[in-house]
């Protein structure tokens, strides 16, 4: 997905345990998320993720506009943390959770803290046209809406359509078909629901190829529309 991601995962286990009134009280913990950038800036609307280590089960928040959300997670087990991007995610660090023994439980919430940079750009893979047109080929809606659900959840963000050809055909003509691409993208973003405010759309041409053209494998690398958050 050429995403890269910067982050940093803080985790602090609260140890206090207490003697459960019932047998039933110690089966889950409460954990407590907050998501900041480096700057200790909330994030908001980001999905983190719990993975259980037992069974594989996801569990997962959305932080808020203070960057926190809350939940509970069974006890007994090791979840790997990730961080939910554009249509992937990132794992980067583990959160153990013992069993307590007896009746007791935690009397106080596990607090993770994770500090990362958003990825400001990404490339939409499968996002193809006919050759020479400005024309999507079917295979490319999957990930269109995919980009759609990402603009609903981000609703505060808004994006730049860039996009790119290889260097076949004339410079003029790659850059023509580059911006129509572009457009043609953000008119489906449009017909989903998504603010126009929101969007705007711009063709590079051949100006910025990511790969040499010397190959097919680089051109077709070199095909391709981005995504650019705006700040």
């Amino acid at each position: 997905m050429n995403i890269k991601w910067l982050f940093s995962l803080i985790v602090f286990l609260a140890p206090f345990l207490v003697k459960a009134q019932s047998p039933s009280a110690n089966k889950d913990a409460v954990v407590d998320v907050i998501v900041t950038d480096f700057k200790n800036n909330a994030q908001n609307h980001e999905i983190i993720i719990f993975k259980s280590k037992v069974n594989a089960k996801e569990y997962q928040g959305l932080t808020d506009s203070t960057g926190k959300f809350t939940l509970r997670l069974p006890v007994g087990d090791t979840y790997e943390v990730l961080i939910w991007g554009f249509n992937d995610s990132t794992s980067y660090s583990f959160l153990d959770i013992p069993t307590p023994k007896g009746n007791a439980y935690y009397k106080d919430a596990f607090k993770v803290e994770v500090q990362y940079l958003p990825a400001k750009s990404f490339v939409l893979e499968d996002c193809n046209f006919e050759t020479g047109k400005a024309i999507l080929q079917p295979g490319s809606y999957a990930v269109l809406d995919e980009l759609v659900a990402f603009l609903i959840r981000k609703d505060d963000e808004k994006i730049e359509l860039q996009g790119h050809t290889d260097n076949v055909g004339k410079a003029a003509n790659n850059m023509v078909l580059s911006q129509q691409r572009a457009q043609t993208v953000m008119v489906y973003l449009i017909t989903k629901g998504i603010d126009p405010s929101r969007l705007s759309a711009k063709g590079y041409g051949m100006t910025k190829p990511i790969a040499s053209n010397k190959t097919a494998a680089g051109k077709s690398l070199n095909r391709r529309t981005e995504v650019k958050i705006l700040e």
